[in-house]
């Protein structure tokens, strides 16, 4: 299972990461990046799939593909923000991280304006 692969990597990489981290803290966290970064590019393939199947469906759904494809979107930043402000923290940098999670947070604003446009519009058609 993929999973066991991934859970045994991290343990690994944990304890070698825990080791060092008195005598060579840099090394340290280099291993919790290129750990963390193996992991990543290793769930990118399996994303891969997951997005195939999630486009099939919305298509059967008749779901505007600018919807469906801005949702995704959001998806994607949210969890690459995530990343990364995960491996800024584990480098020791709280406030490079802090500022990665608010780009993050300003780039789904940039994404969602056309559904926030396309939801105004409905608001304005009701109400008279």
């Amino acid at each position: 299972m993929d999973i066991m692969k991934i859970v045994a990597a991290g343990i690994i990489a944990t304890i070698l990461a825990v080791l060092l981290r008195g005598e060579r803290p840099e090394i340290a966290v280099v291993i919790s990046i290129v750990t963390g970064l193996v992991i990543f590019v290793f769930l990118i393939n399996k994303l891969n799939s997951v997005m195939s199947v999630l486009k099939y469906f919305a298509g059967k759904a008749n779901i505007d593909i600018l919807y469906f494809s801005t949702i995704l979107k959001v998806i994607a930043i949210a969890y690459i923000t995530e990343f990364g402000a995960q491996i800024c923290r584990d480098a020791g940098e709280g406030a490079i991280a802090a500022k990665v999670e608010l780009a993050g947070k300003v780039l789904i604003m940039v994404i969602a304006i056309p559904i926030l446009a396309a939801l105004m519009d409905i608001m304005l058609q009701i109400i008279p």
